[in-house]
């Protein structure tokens, strides 16, 4: 199998070409199902025959994170079951950026709306059954566990180390792994990893009757994190050019747009409008990964589950239909593998797309 590896295809169709029981752990964002911003990709929530060859391919006690919209969630909760993964949690990303897209009522119905602001997202926690006990299965193919003690948050409630050359990027500090044995933190024996992580706003940490300093924190993507490595690609020609959503959806149900800002600064070349941070991502590939696992992300995108599998020593498998994506995915992960001095060995698969 190669590893370190972006292939340009259906993720159904790329799988199937995978040898059984060879993945450590999965770690996505798959579509929720909403039409998002009008996207092709997003018209249906995965179903049961993509989550059963992912569990073919994936080890016994393999575990699956897998993004999620509150809306959908529960559907592709009850496929991933179906296909004969065991659901072991739920966690909540919350955050305090999200937009409301709500359309307000008038005449007698003056301050009524339709919708909630979004604050969270859902990661579905599944776990391929074990080979026997816990204990077994660990022994025998390495996976099963969660690292807690690579996950643990500071007692003393103050952020975690920055990246080594200083880049944490304007979303703050980041926890870093070097190796297993070895965390970076200011005290490795933390609070216990829990399943809600925060972004650490004001918004949020007011809710919180006490402080928030328990829980993991991860502010969304930057703009300068979103397009880190891409610089050389050209600008994209359709009609988001050049368009910040800042989370927000920019075409509703009814076929109406929402407001939206002008790109400031650096223009954007990576377009994909569902980037995950990396901070986020590198925590969630450690949590559930074994050393030098292999981390399968299906649905890659722009390849954020990609670099955080990379900064944090493991190898990956990429799996992206779009081929304009599947570029800025392998852009991302060239600058990031060459930023932490590994090996610059990668490649793109590219295969009929049906």
């Amino acid at each position: 199998m190669d590893y370190n590896t972006i292939i340009n295809d259906d993720c159904l169709h790329a799988m199937q070409g995978l040898e059984d029981n060879t993945i450590d752990s999965i770690v996505t964002d798959p579509p929720y199902g909403l039409s998002f911003m009008g996207k092709d990709w997003d018209h249906g929530i995965p179903g049961v025959v993509f989550w059963q060859e992912a569990l073919r391919i994936a080890k016994p006690g393999c575990h699956l994170l897998a993004f999620g919209g509150t809306r959908t969630f529960h559907r592709l909760a009850v496929a991933i079951e179906d296909a004969g993964w065991e659901i072991r949690d739920t966690v909540m990303w919350v955050y305090g950026s999200g937009f409301p897209k709500s359309h307000n009522l008038k005449g007698e119905w003056q301050g009524y709306g339709t919708a909630l602001k979004p604050a969270w997202e859902p990661v579905i926690v599944a776990r391929k059954p074990i080979d026997g006990t816990v204990a077994n299965n660990v022994l025998k193919w390495g996976t099963g566990g969660i690292n807690i003690d690579a996950c643990r948050v500071p007692l003393n409630g103050d952020k975690p180390y920055s990246y080594p050359n200083g880049s944490g990027g304007s979303h703050g500090p980041v926890p870093i792994r070097i190796h297993y044995d070895n965390p970076v933190y200011g005290n490795p024996q933390g609070r216990f990893p829990a399943n809600l992580i925060h972004d650490g706003s004001d918004e949020v940490v007011s809710g919180f009757p006490n402080d928030t300093s328990r829980f993991f924190y991860c502010a969304k993507a930057s703009k300068s994190e979103r397009n880190m490595g891409c610089e050389g690609l050209p600008l994209p020609d359709d009609n988001l050019q050049g368009l910040d959503t800042r989370g927000r959806t920019l075409v509703r149900e009814d076929g109406s747009k929402t407001l939206v800002e002008r790109w400031k600064g650096t223009p954007r070349q990576n377009n994909h409008p569902t980037v995950k941070p990396l901070a986020l991502m590198r925590y969630l590939c450690r949590l559930v990964t074994p050393p030098d696992g292999v981390v399968l992300d299906p649905f890659c995108g722009s390849g954020s589950t990609l670099v955080g599998a990379l900064q944090e020593g493991f190898r990956y498998i990429g799996i992206e239909k779009d081929p304009d994506y599947v570029n800025i995915a392998y852009a991302r992960t060239k600058h990031a593998l060459k930023e932490w001095g590994r090996e610059s060995r990668q490649q793109v698969l590219q295969e009929v797309v049906s």
